[in-house]
């Protein structure tokens, strides 16, 4: 069980990066970015995985 979360939070991280902050420049420190993609990906990745997954497919 959490090794499958693990597996969340880091597609979470990646969907994060793929449509929240897609094509925006992030001003702070490396750990500061770093948390916040991650807590977002934590927290909304059940929405935001399908929506990077389909964004992908499609190629935009």
């Amino acid at each position: 069980m959490t090794i499958l979360f693990f597996v969340y939070m880091a597609f979470g991280y990646w969907a994060t990066g793929r449509t929240i902050y897609a094509n925006k420049i992030l001003i702070g420190t490396g750990m500061t970015i770093f948390m916040r993609r991650l807590v977002m990906g934590t927290i909304l990745g059940w929405i935001l995985i399908p929506i990077a997954v389909i964004k992908m497919l499609l190629g935009k």
